[in-house]
């Protein structure tokens, strides 16, 4: 098998290797073998497309379309031309069942259901990675980088499974690439930074080439061998030492199964928050997550907001991928107020309970400015905060200043359209949506002169006319099934309000989307309010220009609706921002929490309840210290002097070689001739073997160990620029073929044949004659080599020079000598104890 060929197979199973991580995620895991025999086809198609030949870039496009077709004929072959060839209709059922395997991925604990959305994610990934391996590392003849996506595979295993992925796959994985590496290894390592070649010679004898001891591995297949364990080596030590990678926006926490209240901990999961409120509302015990203290005059409309879901998709509601950003000192005014509306600025301090445990931050909206400390994100579209790194709420101790909104009917009746770009967003309403919602809409909102009499009849209907109850036994469904069925059976509980409300008015003009959080809870006889599981909650929020976002409450019996919904809205001032006041929250009934709403364990270990809030100011900006500063210049110096071993190594090898300092030859190189001009044996001066030695001992002859380290010099510049050494050439054909390869003219050239013609009299001649001038022809020959080619080029032959690989060779080479000699010695003492443990011969 050609070394391309046994180079593709590797990547082939790298990649299977590296699949392997997702077989506990899906289940049945037959889906591997299809993925399997699909991967076989495409790198088949990149063989067959590399032996014609093709270009590169035209290999990977055939691989790709090869990958379309498969998927086509495996996935939607009904929705193909003769079930081949792909058109909108299959790239539209493409897209479906992405979508439906994203919100099955949602849905299902793992192992989730090898449904057909889960199985063309999984598959369609693992061809994706094996497109990119196949592509860097047999068709780009680059396998180092081939690593990357192996590590994705892997990570998106890792982080679907909420980081729990058995260290034995990671083992696979990186076994795969390991033989990725060795296979590349074999195949190009062992051609690199040899001038002169041959056979291993005999011992004692001379050689102008590189000195192979028998039975051992060439110096730089050990060195690619030796560089993918310790690749392996940092993978596995390097993640232990870094922060976890698996939060974000909606990365778990908790229990990580996004079922709500684990068996044993009672904490509460951030994959979704809708997939644990219904959890939440039908909990015997109304445990206690939160518990604020506010000068706001009242409670009702403190509705405490975790994040908002905007996106309607025809199978669930959910919150876009937006970019988050830092904390801001003072967040944004609001989007869409006016300064007319008046509005009232209070501030909460907040307790989170040690049990309770999300990643989004339940906050008043909307808030001014958040005083919490940990690692916090903003996401300014819906104005929340997310967790960065593992950040969660347990135990978390904070406070918000935030806007109550008091519009008048009249403000929001007069209300001009929104914005275009806002309004396309918000009321964006899938075309599998049915069509009795849009004409029950339309049936209930008759009459209604503005878009907030719209709202405010289909808050009427849901809530007071409409004849729905209140009830959390139902089936939970977020999808246009669910709102339907609801809208006939007419029982629900806050998820079937809010998304039905939110996706009639979407229909009927109006922006919209769902909130999701916690009800205002219960007032303590302390003056603290207490939030329970049972205050889980959804609303819609309705988008009305000059007001902004506004919470309406379509849920009967839940909540309580806005002073602007109700008949008649009292009209009050204006209140100034003050600080929180013992009592000032005012509820009309109050209650405490009971103490046996607690399982014992988690009462002994302080996580029951939250504490008693406090006043929790913003972090003021200081100084670093000194250490600090200090820690991070070496760190940056640090970093800068890694990145400058290759220049500073090739400065300092370039000036010893030209200015004709001794170099002290690797152990080993006599009696015979040996030298780094010949391979990575270590040596940079090449020593004349004895029987040369002997013939030339005289003062007169010129000094062959300069004479092949200036030519070493001279093929390491071509090297850095592109040319790479080629063992099997004589200096006279190596000369010509860096003239032509390096595109060098004139002098430069003239001055490469000189130097071929000193190296052929110090190898070949009996009495080597003197040369001179043989520096200055070095450095105008790499003068010329770089101004040959690109900036590019010339920059990376600067600052990353290819030949700098020698460090490595002659590292490995002095660690391989080491090595070899403890082994020795250690044969040598086992040999001396069996000695001293033989028996006497003696009879006693």
């Amino acid at each position: 098998m050609s070394g391309r060929g046994r180079l593709a197979l590797c990547a082939f199973a790298a990649t299977l290797m590296a699949a392997g991580a997702l077989l506990p995620l899906v289940d049945p895991p037959n889906w591997m073998l299809q993925a399997a025999f699909l991967l076989a086809i495409q790198t088949g198609a990149g063989a067959l497309a590399r032996r014609v030949p093709l270009a590169r870039p035209l290999t990977v496009a055939v691989q790709a379309l090869v990958t379309l077709l498969v998927l086509t004929v495996v996935f939607a072959r009904g929705h193909s031309f003769l079930g081949v060839l792909p058109g909108p209709e299959a790239f539209a059922h493409f897209g479906e069942l992405l979508r439906a395997g994203a919100d099955d991925v949602g849905r299902y604990a793992i192992p989730a259901p090898a449904t057909d959305g889960i199985r063309l994610m999984v598959i369609g990934g693992v061809l994706l990675i094996g497109l990119a391996v196949d592509a860097l590392a047999v068709t780009f003849r680059s396998a180092a980088p081939a690593g990357l996506p192996l590590l994705a595979l892997y990570s998106v295993a890792a982080g679907l499974s909420g980081g729990g992925a058995s260290w034995l796959w990671f083992l696979l994985a990186a076994s795969g690439y390991l033989v990725l590496l060795l296979a590349e290894g074999r195949d190009r390592l062992s051609q690199w930074g040899r001038v002169f070649g041959g056979a291993p010679a005999a011992r004692g004898r001379s050689t102008g080439g590189l000195a192979q001891a028998e039975g051992r591995p060439q110096a730089p297949v050990r060195a690619g061998r030796r560089i993918g364990v310790l690749a392996l080596g940092i993978a596995l030590v390097v993640p232990a030492a870094l922060p976890a990678l698996n939060g974000g926006l909606i990365g778990s926490v908790g229990n990580g199964s996004g079922g709500g209240i684990g068996g044993g901990g009672g904490t509460i999961s951030a994959v979704n928050p809708l997939v644990s409120l219904q959890d939440n509302l039908n909990q015997p015990q109304n445990r206690e997550v939160l518990r604020y203290r506010s000068n706001a005059p009242g409670n009702e409309d403190m509705y405490l907001r975790i994040l908002a879901l905007d996106r309607f998709d025809g199978t669930s509601w959910r919150s876009s991928e937006r970019k988050v950003t830092d904390v801001p000192e003072r967040l944004p005014e609001p989007v869409g107020l006016s300064p007319s509306v008046q509005v009232t600025e209070v501030r909460t301090n907040i307790s989170a309970a040690g049990s309770y445990k999300q990643n989004w931050l339940p906050m008043p909206f909307p808030a001014t400015t958040v005083a919490i400390d940990g690692r916090w994100r903003y996401e300014p579209a819906g104005r929340t905060l997310v967790g960065d790194r593992d950040q969660t709420t347990s135990g978390a101790q904070y406070s918000v200043n935030s806007l109550i909104v008091q519009p008048t009917q009249e403000q929001l009746a007069a209300a001009p359209a929104a914005p275009a770009a806002l309004l396309q967003e918000y009321t964006r309403v899938p075309d599998v949506l049915p069509e009795d919602v849009g004409k029950t809409a339309l049936t209930v909102t008759e009459g209604a002169a503005n878009d907030y009499e719209r709202a405010k009849k289909l808050e009427d209907w849901f809530s007071l006319d409409g004849g729905f109850t209140y009830d959390t036994d139902v089936r939970s469904g977020t999808g246009v099934t669910a709102i339907s069925r609801f809208l006939k059976q007419k029982k629900g509980f806050c998820v079937h309000f809010s998304f039905s409300m939110a996706a009639m008015a979407r229909t009927l003009g109006i922006p919209a989307r769902v909130a999701v959080g916690f009800q205002p809870g219960a007032t303590q006889s302390d003056g603290t309010v207490s939030v329970g599981l049972r205050d889980a909650h959804a609303w819609p929020e309705l988008y009305f220009e000059g007001v902004g976002w506004t919470r309406f409450e379509p849920t009967p019996s839940r909540g309580s609706r806005p002073d602007y919904t109700r008949e008649q809205t009292p009209v009050g001032g204006p209140s100034d921002p003050a600080r929180p006041e013992e009592g000032a929250s005012a509820a009309p009934e109050q209650s405490d929490r009971p103490q046996d709403a607690c399982p014992r364990h988690e009462r002994e270990l302080g996580e029951c309840g939250a504490a008693d809030p406090r006043d929790v100011q913003p972090p003021q900006a200081q100084d670093s210290s000194l250490g600090t500063v200090l820690l991070t210049a070496l760190g940056v110096a640090a970093g800068l002097l890694l990145l400058s071993v290759p220049l500073l190594w090739r400065i300092v090898t370039r000036s010893r070689r030209l200015s004709g300092s001794p170099v002290r030859p690797a152990k080993g190189d006599e009696p015979h001739a040996r030298g780094s001009s010949a391979g990575p044996a270590g040596a940079d001066a090449v020593s004349l073997d004895a029987q040369g030695s002997a013939a030339a001992g005289r003062t007169a002859v010129a000094d062959p160990g300069r004479t092949l380290a200036i030519w070493q010099e001279v093929t390491d510049s071509a090297w850095d620029v592109g040319v790479l050494p080629d063992d099997s050439l004589t200096p006279r054909k190596a000369a010509a073929r860096i003239v032509r390869l390096g595109k060098l003219e004139d002098e430069p050239a003239a001055a490469v044949h000189r130097m071929a013609r000193s190296v052929e009299q110090v190898l070949y001649a009996p009495v080597p004659k003197s040369a001179t001038g043989l520096a200055e022809d070095a450095r105008r020959i790499q003068a010329g080599l770089l101004g040959a080619v690109g900036f590019g080029t010339r920059m990376r032959a600067v600052l990353l020079p290819r030949s700098s690989v020698r460090a490595v060779w002659a590292l490995t080479e002095r660690w391989s000598a080491v090595t070899d000699r403890w082994h020795i010695r250690r044969l040598r003492l086992n040999r001396w104890a069996q000695t001293l443990r033989r028996p006497s011969r003696q009879q006693g």
